[in-house]
């Protein structure tokens, strides 16, 4: 079996499966619950002044038949005294000494308060520390959260503060609500941070009940925005992951979070540069007992792909991420239909027809028994039909032979700005 255990800037756990910081991390009950189900580690929920929460909090988006596609909360940080946490972490890394416990963190943003914070959770025996810059409720509406995390200058200095006095490795969670993610990475990372986690939740409203026009959820007929997460998230994540782990200036590791609900999404995220990842609402929807599929399926993994060690996936990717300039224009793939195992749902005659290239012809055999081919010469390859098929394996995307050299635009524009005239372009 290969090795699981992995190292993110010096916070050590045995595998890298870690609950986000979130309801499910509210408690040492529930974290050393976590722990003896097999979790690695665990980013205690957000610690600072507590608040009052509300009631109702919770909201979800279901679609097609699967329930909690998406997930909405208006929950803010910890609504329980600081000493008893600080107590209950004590208590739980004592017991589990070789998991990994961070503790989030979320103060008004003045020096003497993250000193403060630091020193009293850093007495009790934690890992490490998560700076929460991105909740987008609540907290931002108080100056700090998402408020923090949406100004560069703002999360470097309050990084920079911290680490004055911080003697364990510094992770930043970053706000995804915000133009450019890199942006205040590189703050992170100039304030002196070890880590960068990411993505917090997105500004989102679940729904509108259209009977009482009360939007999802609401407290006593009055809602508001809230926090988004949940697999319906994961393409957003995966994207900002990728953009900071091909970024030189951000080097420093990636603890990914957004919507990861198996196995194969964490793959997929420590592939795009991640060293760990954080997972919340796989966990809220089917329980800690999810991770131990999580464990065996990427053993089997790890095994089928020969790696000895967990730590060999991170970043394999990242060098095929790129901007959209550097892809090859002459590439070129088409669509064949396999009508041995096509079922004649016609659902990719319509879609081509109504909204791509129109080809996808429908046409009939010698015995009049109706079949879908598709004209090479007029597809661009777009892969609508494939996604659209509901059977696998009834389409396929084929690579075409051709003997055109590679050509970006990037390319392109270079040869157009150096040689205008001989391409017919400009004045003549």
């Amino acid at each position: 079996m290969a090795d699981l255990r992995v190292d993110l800037a010096g916070i050590k756990s045995p595998n890298p499966f870690w609950l986000a910081s979130a309801p499910p991390t509210n408690s040492g009950y529930q974290v050393q619950r976590a722990f003896e189900a097999g979790w690695g580690g665990a980013v205690w929920k957000t610690l600072g002044d507590p608040i009052l929460n509300v009631s109702s909090r919770f909201a979800a988006v279901s679609f097609n038949g699967q329930r909690v596609a998406g997930f909405n909360n208006i929950e803010l940080i910890t609504d329980r005294p600081l000493d008893v946490n600080l107590k209950e972490i004590y208590e739980t890394k004592k017991r589990f000494p070789n998991h990994a416990i961070v503790a989030s963190l979320m103060v008004e943003p003045k020096q003497e308060k993250w000193h403060e914070i630091v020193k009293k959770v850093e007495a009790v025996g934690v890992d490490g520390l998560e700076l929460n810059f991105g909740c987008p409720h609540g907290m931002a509406e108080r100056g700090m959260g998402a408020a923090s995390g949406q100004v560069p200058e703002l999360v470097e200095k309050q990084t920079y503060w911290v680490k004055e006095v911080a003697q364990t490795p510094v992770i930043v969670k970053l706000t995804p609500n915000i133009t450019d993610i890199t942006a205040t990475a590189e703050a992170a990372v100039n304030g002196g941070a070890d880590s960068i986690s990411m993505i917090n939740t997105i500004n989102s409203l679940a729904g509108v009940d259209i009977d009482t026009w009360d939007t999802i959820p609401h407290v006593a007929g009055k809602g508001a925005h809230g926090g988004y997460c949940g697999p319906a998230v994961k393409p957003i994540a995966l994207h900002m992951v990728g953009e900071c782990a091909r970024n030189p200036l951000i080097n420093v590791p990636i603890s990914g979070i957004g919507g990861i609900s198996n196995w194969q999404n964490a793959v997929e995220f420590m592939l795009m540069g991640a060293t760990n990842v954080q997972i919340c609402t796989a966990a809220m929807h089917h329980g800690f007992r999810i991770v131990e599929d999580m464990i065996d399926g990427l053993n089997n993994y790890l095994d089928d792909k020969n790696l000895s060690s967990v730590m060999e996936l991170v970043g394999k990717s990242v060098p095929k991420y790129s901007d959209w300039g550097d892809l090859d224009l002459n590439y070129q793939i088409v669509a064949q239909i396999n009508n041995d195992v096509c079922i004649n749902c016609n659902k990719c005659h319509i879609a081509c027809e109504d909204t791509s290239h129109q080809c996808i012809d429908m046409l009939k055999d010698s015995n009049g028994k109706s079949y879908l081919k598709v004209r090479e010469e007029d597809c661009v390859g777009c892969n609508l039909c494939s996604i659209v098929c509901p059977v696998d394996g009834a389409i396929e995307m084929i690579e075409v032979a051709h003997s055109m050299p590679a050509m970006t635009w990037n390319e392109r524009q270079a040869v157009i700005g150096a040689f205008p005239t001989a391409l017919g372009i400009g004045n003549k």
